[in-house]
C-alpha cells in the first residue's frame, strides 16, 4: 500500500458523466458524517498525533479539509458564474501551520465541513451538462479545470484523508 495515497491515486474523469457527478455529489454530502464516525472516540492526544506517513496531525488534517473544501466550493461557484476565472492556489502546508491549524479542538472545522458539504451537494445536484462543462483556470496546474472534475477531486480528497486517519488508528490499535 502506498502510504501517501492509501485511497489510491486521484484519477480525473475524462468526460462528463451525469451519473458519476451525482454519485460523487452524494459522497460529498455524506462526507462530514463519515469523518465524524472516523474521529468518534479519539481524545485530544490522539487528535494531536501525526498521521501516517507523519506529515500532519489528525487535527491539522481536519482543519486542512475545512480549508480545502471551502476553497473548492468557492472555485465551483466562480466557475459557474464567471467565464473561465483564474483561481488562486494557496500554500496548504503553510495554512496547516497557522495557529488555527494546530488546535486540538476540531469542532469548528467539523462545523464548517458540515455546512460547506451541504451547500456543495446542493450546487452539484443542480448541474446540467452546460454548467458541467464550464471551467476555471488553475494557474498551478496550468490548465482549464472543468466543473465536472471538481466533485471527482473532492470526493477523492475526502477519502484520501480518511484513509490516512484510518491507517493511524489501525497502526496504533485505536
Amino acid at each position: 500500500m502506498d502510504l501517501k495515497n492509501p485511497a489510491g491515486p486521484y484519477q480525473a474523469p475524462e468526460n462528463y458523466d451525469p451519473n458519476l457527478v451525482q454519485s460523487q455529489s452524494r459522497e460529498i454530502q455524506g462526507f462530514p458524517e463519515l469523518l465524524n464516525r472516523t474521529l468518534d472516540g479519539l481524545n485530544d492526544a490522539q487528535i494531536s498525533t501525526k498521521t501516517l506517513p507523519g506529515n500532519w496531525t489528525v487535527a491539522q488534517v481536519v482543519h486542512h479539509l475545512a480549508d480545502s473544501h471551502m476553497n473548492a466550493l468557492i472555485r465551483l461557484k466562480l466557475a459557474l458564474t464567471m467565464d473561465n476565472p483564474s483561481i488562486m492556489p494557496y500554500p496548504e502546508w503553510l495554512w496547516a501551520d497557522l495557529a488555527d491549524g494546530h488546535l486540538p479542538d476540531i469542532s469548528p472545522s467539523l462545523d464548517i465541513l458540515k455546512g460547506v458539504h451541504a451547500r456543495f451537494h446542493l450546487v452539484l445536484d443542480d448541474l446540467d451538462e452546460e454548467a458541467a462543462h464550464k471551467t476555471y483556470y488553475h494557474s498551478e496546474l496550468k490548465r482549464k479545470v472543468p466543473v465536472f472534475e471538481i466533485p471527482a477531486l473532492y470526493s477523492w480528497h475526502g477519502k484520501h484523508h480518511l484513509a490516512h486517519i484510518d491507517l493511524l488508528k489501525k497502526d496504533r490499535g485505536w
